[in-house]
């Protein structure tokens, strides 16, 4: 009987905004800005980049697939003239820590919280890395010894397999990481407006990025999906399921819901604490409210 693949999109939901303090939380700005980093972007880039070693634009435009070139370019290689990528790794994971400290309280050294870590550790142990570098990558390093480290670096490696699946399914699907962006707002995902913002879009690129996407029957004159573009969202997303669902084959059914039970309070007051927007272009998580 093939396993459920359900499971692994509730985890996701959940382990996404425990990563995301990393971008979002201003104790993780705050440690890459001290290094020197010009800006969020110049941060966001050298600290995701990082676990890949001073790679310049070339090689994180490709991995991290929705990005407009030029803005990879005004980061890389320059972040690492600045501060090389151990520093931005140690500064990275020290923000993060100290955000979920603030927003857990006295959860983070709770029971609770020390379980959660060991099962998503679990998982993130075994999970296959075939074609998924920047999991790899990340797997790569030396894991952490404290609990809160130890679920950060946990939600991390699992974030980054399921994104690595999914950009390999979004090749196979002949979609570009710019016509991905475009689909994600038609989808109603995300507004337009934010995608525009935080993937550097001008009118000119999204009406040519739209124009294509209508060719294909993907979306209609209006923007909006077309039977077939619903079709194929449904389709990777599901498959997309079903990628990540292999980093959880070492849990059973039993383990793989108690992770998620787990979890479900800690990113509720990661959520509650307001750092990480409603709506980002990483994709819909856990909100206030789920």
């Amino acid at each position: 009987m093939t396993r459920d693949a359900t499971p692994a999109r509730d985890v996701w939901r959940r382990l996404e905004p425990i990563h995301s303090v990393a971008y979002f939380a201003p104790e993780a700005l705050g440690a890459l800005g001290e290094l020197g980093y010009k800006g969020f972007w110049m941060g966001y880039f050298a600290g995701r980049a990082a676990p890949l070693g001073p790679v310049g634009p070339e090689i994180v435009g490709a991995l991290f697939y929705n990005f407009a070139p030029t803005r990879v370019a005004k980061a890389l290689p320059e972040a690492w003239t600045i501060a090389g990528p151990d520093a931005a790794l140690d500064a990275r994971r020290r923000g993060a820590a100290r955000a979920l400290r603030r927003m857990l309280g006295d959860a983070a050294d709770g029971a609770e919280l020390t379980e959660a870590a060991e099962l998503a550790a679990t998982a993130a142990r075994s999970a296959p890395s075939d074609g998924r570098a920047l999991f790899a990558a990340n797997a790569a390093l030396d894991w952490p010894t404290e609990p809160l480290d130890v679920l950060w670096h946990a939600a991390t490696l699992l974030r980054e397999h399921r994104g690595d699946g999914h950009v390999a399914l979004l090749t196979s699907l002949g979609l570009s990481g710019r016509e991905s962006n475009v689909l994600q707002v038609a989808a109603g995902n995300v507004p337009r407006s934010m995608i525009e913002r935080a993937r550097d879009y001008d009118d000119a690129e999204w009406t040519a990025v739209v124009g294509r996407l209508v060719e294909r029957g993907l979306l209609g004159g209006d923007g909006s999906l077309t039977d077939d573009g619903a079709a194929l969202r449904a389709e990777l997303e599901e498959r997309t399921d079903a990628l990540a669902l292999s980093a959880y084959d070492v849990l059973d059914d039993q383990e793989l819901d108690r992770l998620t039970r787990l979890l479900t309070p800690i990113t509720a007051a990661v959520v509650a604490a307001g750092d990480i927007p409603e709506a980002t272009p990483m994709g819909p998580t856990l909100q206030s409210g789920d």
